[in-house]
């Protein structure tokens, strides 16, 4: 199945001050900037693009439920997640199975910008969080 890079998600304690390093020295654009109280993310989140790339910059709204709070406390701020878009999602999720690779329950979800994504288990992926993606209105 064919997969692209979609996005870099990055760990921050600053999302106000890692949104102007993203503008001012690496020349990026603020898409968007929202806050998901949703169970298992509980992060604001800024959408940067920067030369056609997206970063994510997810910042903790909960220190003790959110998942980057949890990331932070224990391997620090940083790169968090690759999320690969996938052609669909659904027949991703059947590729992993067969070849031995979890998500993480209950991950499966759609986001605000209609993007159905999922994460692999990292202890299945060497330790990197994986997201797969799919956006199902468009074509990869």
């Amino acid at each position: 199945m064919k997969k692209k890079i979609d996005h870099i998600g990055i760990a921050v304690r600053d999302l106000d001050n890692s949104i102007s390093i993203y503008e001012n020295v690496l020349g990026g654009i603020l898409i968007d900037r929202y806050q998901s109280d949703a169970v298992g993310v509980e992060s604001e989140i800024a959408i940067m693009e920067v030369n056609g790339d997206r970063i994510e910059l997810l910042s903790p709204t909960n220190n003790s439920t959110s998942p980057i709070a949890r990331f932070i406390k224990q391997k620090g701020k940083g790169v968090h997640h690759i999320a690969y878009q996938v052609e669909n999602l659904d027949e991703a999720i059947k590729e992993l199975e067969v070849n031995g690779i979890r998500i993480l329950e209950g991950s499966l979800r759609k986001n605000k910008h209609g993007r159905r994504l999922i994460y692999l288990n990292p202890a299945d992926t060497e330790g990197t969080i994986i997201e797969y993606c799919d956006y199902p209105d468009e074509t990869l």
